[in-house]
């Protein structure tokens, strides 16, 4: 189903879970996502960093694929 190959504990990105863009949206608070995170169900949840580090050891945990671009921000 998914490509899982690791890049420092990231899921590289594959047809069947696609590169976030501007328009994904945290499903927390509406900010731009930078995390999404797929479930067994096949069901994905997206998440803005700050959503994203607060409940990232239980994502992890029931994450089928974790996928984190916040790198791809500006400093």
């Amino acid at each position: 189903m998914f490509d899982h190959r690791r890049n420092e504990d990231t899921v590289t990105a594959t047809a069947e879970f696609p590169a976030l863009t501007s328009a994904d949206r945290c499903d927390r608070c509406g900010a731009q996502a930078l995390v999404r995170v797929e479930l067994a169900s096949g069901a994905d949840l997206v998440f803005c960093g700050h959503h994203a580090r607060q409940h990232e050891p239980r994502l992890r945990e029931i994450a089928v694929a974790y996928r984190d671009e916040s790198d791809k921000l500006s400093v």
